[in-house]
C-alpha cells in the first residue's frame, strides 16, 4: 500500500527536494514575511540570506503559526523546503501541523500528504489520525480503513479520533463488516459512552439499513446531545420511520436537555413534505420563527418546498415573498412547487420573473418549470422553454428534462414524436424515461407501443411491478383479458409481486395510514360506514364508478365493489368522519391516484362542500366544488 501514491506524488515530491525559487514577486514576498516572522533565523543556502538566527522556540511558534495561515499551496511547499532542509520536519510539533494542512481542508492534497507522511520516521498516533481523517474525507477511504488497520497492526491503540475517522471510512464506503469491526473496538476499550461515537454508530447502522441496532446504540447512550438526536431522526427518516422522527421532535421540543437546531428542522421538514404532514410542517415552522431560525436561506428554501409538496401552495409563497434574500434554489423551489400544484401558466411567469430580478436558472429551475408544462399541457410553450435552454442558457439537457418533454408530449397523445424523442436522447435512456413513456401509453391506450416499450425495460433489467401493472391498465382498458391472463402469468413466473398502495392523512398531528380493503385501523366500522354513506350520496349526485380501472375479469357489480374501498377513498372518507363540516382533506398516495377515484373525489367535493387535496407520486391534485385543478390532464 505504501507506493500506491509515489506515481501520482513525484512532481510534488520533485518540488519539495528541490533549491527553493527565488525569481517571482509572489515568492520574494512571501519570504520576506517568513523573514520578518523569523527575526533572522539561520537558514539553508538556497533560502534568502537575510533568514539568520533566532531562538529555537521563537521560530517553532512562528512557523506554526505561518503554516496555518498560509492562503496558497504553494507557499506550503516552499515552508516544507525550508522545514527539509534545516531538519524542523523532524520536529514532531511542526510536521504535525503541516501534515494536517496540507492532508485536509481546504488545500486536501492526498497523494502529496500521503507521500510526505510515508518519509516520517515515526508515526505517531496524532500522524495516523490525521491520514485517516483526510482519507475518510476523501473517495479513497478505503485506504483510510487499511491506514487503521495498519496503525492496530503496528501495535499502536486507536484513540476515540482514531475510531471515529475509520467508523467514516466504513459508512462512504458501505462496508457493514468493517463498521461491526471498530463497533467491537469501540466496546473492547471503553469508549461506548463518547456521544460522538455513539452518534456516528447510530448513523453508521442507518446507512446500512439496521433500524433496530441504531436505535439500540441510541438508546444505550448515557448522554444524547443535539448531534445524537439528529442522527436517530435523519435515521428514522432514510429508514421510512417518518412518524417516529416526528415523535423524536415532540421529546426534544418538550424536554429540557438538547433543543432542535437547524439541522433537525430541515429533516423534519423533510419529513413532513414526504408524509404530508402539513399540520406537524407548521409547529416545525413555527419553532423555527420563535428560535430566530427564519433567516436561514436553507430552512426557508425547505419550508417553500414542504408547503408546495403538502398542496399549501400560498403558504409556499408567502414563505417565499417574505424571504429578504432568494437564490436560484428559492426560484427553483418555488416554480417547481407552482408546476406540480396545476399553476404551469404562474410556473412560467416566475421563470420569466427570475430572469428579470438577474438570476440565472439552472438544471433545477428547467426541471421545474417544463414540468408546469407538462402537468398543464402546455405543449408550445414546453417545446420553446426546452429548446432554448441550450441555446440562450447554456443548459445542457439531462435525463430528467428528456423525462419531462416526453411526459409533456406523452400526455398530449404524441406517443411517436414521444418515443423519437427518446430515440434521439444524447445520454442513454434510462428506465424512469420509459416508464413515463408507458404511462402515457395507458392514458391513450396504446397497447402496440406499450409492449415495445416494456421490451425496453426488460432489456434494462429494470423490471418492476408498476411496469406489468401499467401494461395489464393497457390491456384491461381496451378488453383485451386474454393478454391480461398472460401478463398475470408472467408475473408468477417471475415471482414479480405488486405492493398494495398506501394513502396516509394527518389528524392532530398523528398519520394515520390505510391501504385497499383496509381492515387495520380501530375505527374501521364507523369508516366504512361513513364510506358506504358517501358513495349512497354520491350516486344520488350521478357518480358512476370507472370500473375500467379494476385489473381483474369479473362482473360489473363485482368490480364496483372492489373499487369502492381504494386507499385514498378509506382515508377521504376518515377525513369526513374525523374532521367538522368545511375542513380541507389532506390526502398522501404513494402511487398514481386512479381514473375512479379521481371522480369520487370530484363529485365529493361539491356534494360535501369539502376541498380535498390528494397529493399522488407525480403530482398534487386540488378538488373544489367538482373540478380539479388538473382539469382532469394528469
Amino acid at each position: 500500500m505504501k507506493t500506491i501514491f509515489s506515481l501520482f506524488h513525484y512532481h510534488q515530491y520533485s518540488i519539495a527536494t528541490a533549491r527553493i525559487p527565488s525569481t517571482n514577486s509572489t515568492t520574494r514576498s512571501f519570504w520576506s514575511t517568513v523573514a520578518i516572522s523569523l527575526q533572522h533565523h539561520h537558514a539553508p543556502p538556497s533560502a534568502p540570506l537575510y533568514l539568520r538566527t533566532a531562538s529555537k522556540s521563537e521560530a517553532e511558534n512562528t512557523l506554526i503559526s505561518l503554516i496555518k495561515s498560509c492562503a496558497r499551496i504553494s507557499h506550503l511547499c516552499q515552508i516544507h523546503c525550508y522545514l527539509i532542509r534545516t531538519s524542523f520536519l523532524l520536529n514532531p510539533t511542526i510536521f504535525l501541523c503541516f501534515l494536517s494542512r496540507i492532508a485536509l481542508p481546504p488545500f486536501q492534497n492526498i497523494p502529496y500528504s500521503y507521500r510526505t507522511f510515508l518519509n516520517y520516521p515515526n508515526h505517531n498516533i496524532s500522524l495516523y489520525n490525521t491520514m485517516i481523517r483526510a482519507f475518510s474525507l476523501s473517495d479513497s477511504s478505503f485506504l483510510g480503513f487499511e491506514l487503521y488497520r495498519e496503525m492496530v497492526h503496528f501495535g499502536i491503540s486507536a484513540d476515540a479520533l482514531s475510531l471515529l475517522s475509520a467508523l467514516k471510512c466504513s459508512i462512504k464506503m458501505g462496508s457493514l463488516l468493517n463498521g461491526l469491526q471498530v463497533h467491537g473496538m469501540i466496546f473492547r476499550d471503553g469508549h461506548i459512552s463518547d456521544c460522538f461515537l455513539s452518534s456516528a454508530l447510530v448513523d453508521f447502522y442507518s446507512v446500512n439499513r439496521k433500524y433496530d441496532e441504531a436505535c439500540k446504540v441510541f438508546a444505550e447512550m448515557s448522554y444524547r446531545d443535539t448531534v445524537a438526536w439528529n442522527s436517530l431522526i435523519s435515521c428514522q427518516i432514510k429508514n421510512k420511520r417518518t412518524r417516529d422522527a416526528l415523535t423524536a421532535f415532540d421529546i426534544m421540543e418538550r424536554s429540557e436537555g438538547p433543543r432542535p437546531d437547524d439541522v433537525t428542522c430541515l429533516f423534519l421538514l423533510e419529513a413532513c413534505a414526504n408524509l404530508n404532514a402539513l399540520e406537524f410542517g407548521e409547529r416545525v415552522h413555527d419553532y423555527v420563527t420563535s428560535c430566530g431560525l427564519s433567516g436561514s436561506i436553507k430552512i426557508c428554501n425547505t419550508l417553500v418546498a414542504m408547503y408546495s409538496r403538502c398542496g399549501s401552495i400560498e403558504k409556499a409563497y408567502e414563505v417565499f415573498k417574505n424571504m429578504p434574500r432568494k437564490d436560484v434554489v428559492t426560484w427553483s423551489s418555488m416554480i417547481s412547487g407552482l408546476a406540480s400544484n396545476g399553476y404551469g401558466r404562474d410556473a412560467i411567469e416566475a421563470f420569466m420573473e427570475m430572469q428579470r430580478v438577474g438570476i440565472a436558472p439552472d438544471d433545477q429551475t428547467f426541471t421545474g418549470v417544463l414540468s408546469g408544462c407538462s402537468h398543464s399541457g402546455l405543449v408550445d410553450e414546453g417545446l420553446m422553454f426546452f429548446d432554448c435552454m441550450r441555446k440562450e442558457f447554456g443548459v445542457v439537457p439531462n435525463i430528467y428534462h428528456y423525462g419531462c418533454m416526453v411526459d409533456l408530449m406523452g400526455r398530449a397523445g404524441l406517443l411517436d414524436k414521444a418515443y423519437e424523442l427518446i430515440s434521439r436522447m444524447e445520454a442513454k435512456p434510462d428506465a424512469a424515461v420509459w416508464r413515463t413513456l408507458l404511462g402515457a401509453c395507458r392514458i391513450h391506450k396504446n397497447a402496440i407501443l406499450g409492449e415495445r416499450v416494456v421490451e425496453h425495460l426488460i432489456e434494462l433489467k429494470a423490471e418492476e411491478a408498476g411496469d406489468y401493472v401499467l401494461l395489464l391498465n393497457i390491456y384491461s382498458s381496451i378488453g383485451d383479458w386474454e393478454k391480461v391472463m398472460k401478463i398475470r402469468k408472467l408475473m408468477k413466473e417471475k415471482r414479480i409481486q405488486t405492493t398494495p398502495a398506501c394513502s396516509t392523512i394527518e389528524l392532530n398531528g398523528k398519520i394515520h395510514e390505510f391501504i385497499a380493503d383496509d381492515v387495520s385501523h380501530p375505527r374501521k366500522k364507523e369508516i366504512y360506514e361513513k364510506l358506504d354513506e358517501i358513495n349512497d350520496q354520491l350516486r344520488i349526485a350521478g357518480y358512476v364508478s370507472e370500473i375500467t380501472a379494476e385489473l381483474h375479469n369479473t362482473d360489473v357489480e363485482k368490480k364496483r365493489t372492489t373499487l369502492s374501498y381504494h386507499s385514498e377513498k378509506l382515508a377521504i372518507a376518515f377525513g369526513v368522519l374525523s374532521t367538522p363540516p368545511g375542513t380541507k382533506i389532506r390526502v398522501a398516495k404513494d402511487l398514481r391516484i386512479c381514473v375512479d377515484c379521481h371522480n369520487f373525489a370530484k363529485i365529493l367535493s361539491a356534494v360535501y362542500n369539502r376541498v380535498v387535496i390528494i397529493r399522488d407520486r407525480h403530482r398534487s391534485h386540488h378538488f373544489r366544488e367538482g373540478h380539479c385543478s388538473c382539469n382532469d390532464y394528469w
